[in-house]
């Protein structure tokens, strides 16, 4: 079915809404309005009634299910960090849009085992009833990439959001939803699944979100797993300190797999912080108290380090360190 050829956009064009600075960012689960926006196309009006989603490729059994029919298999409920992976254009720039949700819908893998994959099928090719074009590259579908191998790692045919049905912006009827994968690949308002041996072609898998080859390899590495990543939601940028007055520093770390430490910085010194322990797809909160000897200003930063051993640089990447800087007085703050 081409639903993407009788559906309308509204708003039509690229449309974004960004969530929270890092200082709101104060309840574990964000609320679904606070949720990143990032629509290349538009945002398309399907009617739930009239949508299905097919199911092809290297697959035994191709097949097409309804929203009804989809509901018939057991519905899963995950919390998970949804990220955008910042501009194709500019992909080192930091831009920290992220936030928590509660999504639930039918584990791909579920749905998959009814098709039986072909032992060759290696790659999920997935679309969206979204096209058009974009930085002058024109698709009939937004269609993104993951491995087959990923997709027992509580992938979704998302249906809810914070216990509520898909808003449009974020993909109703249904999308994809792969926890520990940035957002850009859980395709939106999906369409169709297409079982594949290799890699999909098109400017969303093969020219753009794409990082440069790693040492030692020439191929270049999709933005896939969530890097390395933490962020300070106390206290604030510019925020005004007493000196001698202990503060709580905290804010939220995440990566593909999990955190395994988290360092803060306080005046370029680093020492380790609490972290609490691997909550499934969730961020984790971290923590650490300081006392100011000295007035001035000061740069608290946060560096998180994953379950892999994986690093978050300093800078030059999307996941740099992110920093503040606080002004320490010998007065009351609030004078």
């Amino acid at each position: 079915m081409d639903l993407r050829g009788r559906t309308h956009l509204d708003p039509a064009g690229p449309y974004k809404r960004d969530p929270p600075a890092p200082h709101a960012l104060t309840e574990r689960c964000t609320s679904t309005a606070d949720l990143i926006v990032l629509c290349h196309f538009g945002v398309p009006r399907v009617d739930r009634g009239s949508w299905s989603l097919r199911i092809e490729g290297l697959v035994h059994h191709p097949t097409t299910l309804t929203f009804d029919e989809l509901l018939r298999y057991p519905r899963t409920e995950i919390t998970a960090v949804h990220q955008c992976s910042g501009s194709p254009f500019d992909p080192a720039v930091p831009t920290r849009r992220v936030g928590t949700a509660t999504w639930a819908g039918a584990r791909l893998a579920d749905v998959l085992a009814d098709c039986r994959p072909m032992p060759q099928a290696r790659y999920i090719w997935s679309y969206g009833a979204d096209g058009g074009t974009f930085a002058g590259a024109a698709v009939d579908s937004y269609c993104k990439d993951l491995p087959l191998s990923r997709v027992d790692a509580d992938v979704l045919l998302c249906y809810e959001v914070n216990g509520e049905d898909l808003p449009a912006e974020h993909g109703f009827p249904v999308r994809l939803l792969i926890p520990g994968f940035y957002g850009t690949n859980s395709v939106k308002w999906l369409t169709t699944i297409t079982l594949a041996d290799r890699r999909a072609p098109g400017p969303f898998t093969a020219q753009w979100y794409q990082d440069p080859p790693a040492a030692g390899s020439e191929d270049p590495h999709p933005v896939w797993s969530l890097a390395p990543e933490s962020l300070i939601v106390a206290p604030a940028a510019g925020q005004s300190l007493h000196r001698d007055a202990e503060v709580a520093i905290w804010g939220w770390a995440w990566a593909d797999g999990g955190v395994s430490q988290v360092d803060v910085g306080i005046g370029g010194s680093w020492h380790a912080a609490e972290v609490e322990g691997c909550r499934g797809w969730q961020w984790q909160r971290f923590s650490t108290a300081w006392t100011p000897s000295q007035p001035g200003t000061v740069e608290v930063a946060a560096r998180a380090t994953s379950s892999l051993g994986q690093v978050q640089p300093t800078s030059g990447h999307r996941n740099a360190v992110h920093s503040v800087m606080v002004d320490v007085r010998d007065e009351e703050p609030w004078t």
